[in-house]
């Protein structure tokens, strides 16, 4: 599969962050080799723009479904008198498929969280055979959303790669230490975590976001063995 959804625990975990991170570093050191982003359902402003500022795309080839209230989809469909049609998000991301190398999905909220009144983002990530990585924030509470997220994975039958942690708000070693520990983590887990990700000052600082992703564990994120050259740091 030349594709990656990248899953949250919840809304604002970093998903955003993840996925420009690893965008940024792909248009650095993968060119001409080419990078789609599909954000297959917003409600609200937000990601579609973000994504469409900094990689210059196509704001309707990134997000086919689009809502106008800040709410769960089936949520934001209902005020408008329209239904989330999952059916197109899909043909979107087949020809996204069929015109780039490979594609960063980014997921809605959490895996738990509701594209339609039956479907949830993990459902999506199975009927789509998409791997997984799963971003959780650092904060108090982190080992159990690592936790709860992981077994609702394994419940939908997704293939999760890895989890990374992400500094939503600054954090002090301690504090990454006690909220967020990688050994916990991946023991009640079994699930590797592949990097942290520090809190950013500028999320818009596409060689601040490149450097972040060289230090994450790229090789299982993204295909690293086609590319001419990485970077070294």
């Amino acid at each position: 599969m030349n594709a990656l959804l990248i899953a949250g625990t919840d809304t604002d975990a970093g998903k955003t962050i993840l996925t420009t991170a690893l965008a940024a570093y792909w248009q650095r050191y993968c060119a001409p080799r080419r990078l789609g982003i599909l954000k297959p359902i917003q409600s609200g402003l937000g990601d579609c723009e973000l994504y469409s500022h900094l990689f210059a795309l196509d704001p309707l080839e990134v997000t086919p479904l689009r809502f106008q209230a800040p709410l769960a989809p089936p949520l934001a469909a209902d005020r408008e008198g329209r239904q989330v049609e999952l059916e197109r998000a899909w043909q979107a991301f087949e020809q996204l498929q069929r015109r780039r190398d490979f594609v960063l999905v980014e997921g809605v909220g959490g895996l738990g969280s509701p594209l339609t009144y039956e479907t949830i983002v993990a459902d999506l990530a199975w009927d789509w055979r998409l791997p997984v990585v799963l971003v959780v924030p650092v904060k108090l509470g982190a080992i159990g959303q690592a936790v709860a997220n992981v077994a609702l994975a394994r419940q939908s039958r997704v293939h999760l790669k890895g989890i990374v942690l992400n500094c939503a708000q600054p954090c002090s070693a301690e504090e990454i230490n006690n909220w967020a520990p990688v050994t916990l983590i991946q023991s009640l887990t079994n699930v590797p975590v592949l990097g942290l990700i520090p809190h950013l000052i500028d999320p818009t600082d596409t060689n601040k976001l490149t450097q972040v992703a060289s230090n994450l564990e790229l090789e299982r994120l993204i295909p690293l063995s086609s590319m001419s050259f990485t970077a070294s740091y």
